[in-house]
């Protein structure tokens, strides 16, 4: 049904219609059923709330969607849901159990952003399983917005976060292979997810978004990618939508890239288009590299429209909205 039909059709009772989250009423006498009746139907129009972050996060989604549910805001939301990944070991790219670097230890970076523009960060951050918390205490604690190494961890044991061993065995034994001919080469999309970015749109309309990462395996010790740093690996502005990204984060900070796509949705280009500008702007630099790493970009607008695209095949985001839980397998660039 287009917007038009919609509104024409259903009972927006005094001309009311929202705007972002905004209730805007033409009848001074409308009530305040009539308010929320009219607020409901625009958020349904639209798939709001909705969830929608990097790879194959099912059980991350559905607890963001859970927070939504009960009445949670859109931060605590994604903060909730990238921490269901950060404390699976399995995982081996986020949290505990990442894959460590090349001297055997494994550091996290992490950062969160609100609807207001407030953000944290934390980088190189050791032995503590939820940096995606570390950094929204950051946020909400400091007048900083990141910290790194060891001034991170004790701000985090000040906190009251528990340290802990993030080096499972899983991943020592991966390591101590990797020793073997200790060659770095980053490999398109062998790890599955490298990093979790999750953008949520609560029932107010309002946008946040966080992302958290153990980095690229075995990196040199001291590296930081994309996922911190703000602009890069995360952006939102609550007015136009939000983006985050995942892949190798040195091309990703080339183009500042999530700040980016959400600059170009605000030139009026919708989230897919947004992605996709994004990049071409990496794969078309002079002297690219580009078949030989993977990026991918997922956005959302104010409207919870949503977009992804990366460079190679076998990106996957996975969005909750209208009750739907499920993975999408993302568009890409290259098709040879």
């Amino acid at each position: 049904m287009k917007r038009r039909d919609f509104i024409k059709n259903t009972s927006l009772t005094g001309l009311g219609f929202a705007v972002g989250n905004t209730l805007v009423n033409c009848d001074e006498d409308i009530t305040e059923a009539q308010k929320t009746q009219n607020h409901k139907a625009i958020r349904d129009l639209y798939g709001i709330p909705l969830v929608v972050a990097t790879w194959h996060v099912e059980n991350a989604t559905a607890k963001a969607m859970a927070v939504l549910h009960a009445g949670g805001s859109a931060l605590d939301a994604v903060e909730q849901g990238c921490r269901v990944e950060e404390a699976n070991a399995k995982g081996q790219t986020v949290g505990k159990g990442g894959l460590p670097d090349r001297d055997g230890n494994v550091t996290l970076d992490a950062s969160i952003m609100d609807k207001d523009g407030n953000c944290g960060s934390v980088v190189y951050l050791q032995n503590i399983t939820h940096a995606v918390s570390v950094a929204r205490k950051v946020m909400e604690d400091t007048p900083h917005v990141m910290l790194a190494g060891e001034g991170a961890k004790q701000f985090a044991l000040s906190k009251g976060f528990k340290p802990e061993n993030l080096l499972t065995e899983a991943s020592k034994i991966a390591w101590e292979q990797w020793k073997v001919k200790a060659q770095y080469k980053p490999i398109i999309n062998i790890e599955n997810h490298d990093t979790i970015g999750m953008l949520a749109i609560d029932k107010n309309g309002d946008i946040s978004g966080a992302c958290t990462t153990s980095g690229l395996a075995y990196k040199m010790g001291g590296r930081v990618g994309d996922s911190p740093i703000i602009g890069s690996g995360l952006f939102i502005d609550n007015d136009i939508g939000g983006c985050v990204a995942t892949g190798l984060g040195e091309e990703v900070v080339k183009t500042v890239g999530s700040f980016l796509v959400v600059e170009l949705m605000r030139q009026g280009k919708t989230p897919q288009q947004a992605c996709e500008e994004a990049i071409h702007r990496i794969v078309n630099k002079p002297n690219s590299n580009y078949k030989n790493f993977q990026v991918g970009y997922v956005a959302v607008n104010k409207k919870g429209e949503t977009g992804c695209y990366a460079i190679h095949q076998y990106f996957s985001i996975t969005k909750y909205q209208a009750d739907k839980n499920e993975q999408i397998q993302s568009e890409f660039y290259n098709r040879t």
